[in-house]
């Protein structure tokens, strides 16, 4: 009789045990589906619109600003705001429905995204944002926000830069600029000093995405070399 009731149990933990297995596998299936058709549609459309349709010298290991670069994009301009109160007069690019402004690319941990011209709740979904700041590749700090999601996607990984890691930024004038890491550390969700500070004429950009905590931010500063 306790041979037949110790089966019975056993048979129940086997079923608990393969479905929280199943449910598992479930979650980690989705996660990887979704981060592939993130990444897939990031990657297409950079391809497309920083790639083929883009003339720009020396891509990989100068920061020279590239002039009368070709851009076969929508023509329509936007304006974004600087420091000095003025418009930035830009070609008008989307992707999903947002503008984009330029794309990031940190080698080291497989970042390759559209940047767009807003941090908000629904931008970040498909991409990275601009947080604050003077604009992509423009003399000061520019801050640049991302999710750090379960799936690996956006700024997920933003934990394993290093100091030294490269950073590039290509803004819509076809300039392709290097940065270098040069500080990271975790902060409150209520300091912004680090997207104020002063960068002493040099171009800087501020990469952010919350920790596990949600009460806490991941911040890197990286410079112009």
């Amino acid at each position: 009789m306790e041979k037949k009731k110790y089966n019975k149990i056993l048979t129940v933990v086997l079923i608990i045990v393969v479905v929280a297995i199943f449910i598992i596998l479930g979650f980690w299936g989705y996660d990887m589906i979704q981060r592939y058709y993130i990444n897939s549609d990031a990657n297409e459309y950079l391809d497309e619109q920083f790639g083929n349709r883009l003339n720009i010298r020396n891509r990989v290991e100068t920061n020279d600003i590239v002039e009368n670069v070709s851009l076969n994009i929508d023509v329509n301009e936007i304006e974004t705001s600087n420091t000095t109160g003025g418009p930035n007069r830009v070609a008008k690019q989307t992707y999903k429905g947002f503008a984009v402004l330029g794309k990031i690319e940190i080698p080291s941990i497989k970042v390759n995204y559209p940047v767009l011209d807003r941090a908000s709740d629904k931008s970040m979904k498909v991409s990275v944002g601009v947080l604050y700041g003077v604009g992509l590749n423009k003399i000061g700090n520019t801050v640049i926000a991302g999710h750090n999601y379960r799936n690996g996607t956006f700024f997920s990984n933003l934990k394993n830069v290093k100091i030294g890691d490269l950073v590039y930024i290509t803004d819509l004038e076809g300039a392709r600029i290097k940065y270098t890491v040069y500080h990271l550390y975790n902060t409150s969700s209520s300091d912004f000093e680090y997207a104020t500070r002063d960068t002493a004429g040099k171009r800087e950009i501020s990469l952010t995405t919350c920790t596990d905590d949600v009460n806490s931010r991941h911040v890197i500063w990286a410079r112009e070399d």
